[in-house]
């Protein structure tokens, strides 16, 4: 491919989170980058699998209950188990709307992830920071119906929006366009569990190789979801959050290091 941002002497979050599944589409820089951060925190390739797998069951819980329509932002790059995959798989009429940054993501999500002939898949070059850019695409507003409930996906990318005050317009300013009736679903990365001295080395270690990354605490992640119903059973590490029968016992919470929610947008008075 040919685009004058992919920057391969630069980490990027999406080619670091593949290299910690274990995939291959990454370049020497992410993988320095995941090393230096995996020296600070020898758990993270358990807290990514975990964060997907809780992607998974949130995406199965909202379209066994009849949600049809995602949002799936910061989307990362195609692995087992994408959005559009499980939700397709229990309703094939289901339509995704993918949104990433990273043109190397882009193009393999339009090599990738192809939806069922009932259904569709779209895909947006476009940054979470910049909500009002996504919301007026043409491509978005001929794939989902925003008249009708939308779930709204955030796993695992609001800790690269490290200026609060824009990480919440981007948040409150989606879920605005979004009717009643729509749910949040997000993932964080949290320091609550982590020694001092860790998460100073991660820090050092982002900035080592220039990645823009920042913990949040429980009380701070919760307030993303500020007006909006939890679902049970709420806050919870990713490991925690509805497993399913037969699951192994998820890890400690110290070895996730993530919080996540599902969050339903209210009727009004």
């Amino acid at each position: 491919m040919n685009d004058s941002r992919l920057d391969i002497t630069r980490a990027h979050p999406a080619r670091r989170y593949d290299y910690w599944l274990g995939g291959k589409d990454n370049f020497a820089a992410d993988r320095e980058s995941g090393d230096l951060v995996a020296e600070q925190f020898p758990a993270i390739r358990t807290a990514v699998v975990e964060n997907r797998k809780f992607l998974r069951r949130a995406v199965t819980y909202l379209s066994e209950r009849g949600m049809r329509q995602f949002l799936d932002v910061g989307t990362g790059l195609p692995t087992a188990d994408n959005t559009h995959e499980v939700a397709q798989r229990i309703a094939p009429e289901s339509r995704i709307v993918y949104v990433d940054n990273d043109p190397l993501v882009l193009s393999h999500a339009r090599a990738l992830l192809t939806s069922t002939p009932q259904g569709r898949t779209a895909y947006l070059d476009a940054d979470l920071r910049d909500p009002g850019v996504i919301l007026a695409d043409p491509v978005l507003r001929a794939t989902l119906d925003l008249s009708q409930p939308v779930a709204l996906m955030l796993v695992s990318v609001l800790h690269f929006v490290t200026d609060d005050t824009i990480a919440h317009r981007a948040v409150r300013t989606l879920l605005d366009a979004l009717p009643a009736g729509s749910y949040l679903v997000l993932s964080h990365a949290t320091n609550d569990f982590m020694p001092a001295d860790a998460v100073e080395g991660i820090a050092a270690a982002d900035r080592a190789t220039r990645v823009d990354f920042g913990f949040r605490t429980r009380e701070q992640i919760a307030a993303f979801a500020d007006g909006l119903q939890l679902v049970e059973p709420g806050i919870v590490s990713t490991a925690e959050w509805r497993p399913e029968p037969g699951d192994d016992p998820p890890p400690a919470r110290e070895d996730t290091a993530g919080w996540c929610l599902l969050a339903r947008k209210p009727h009004t008075a």
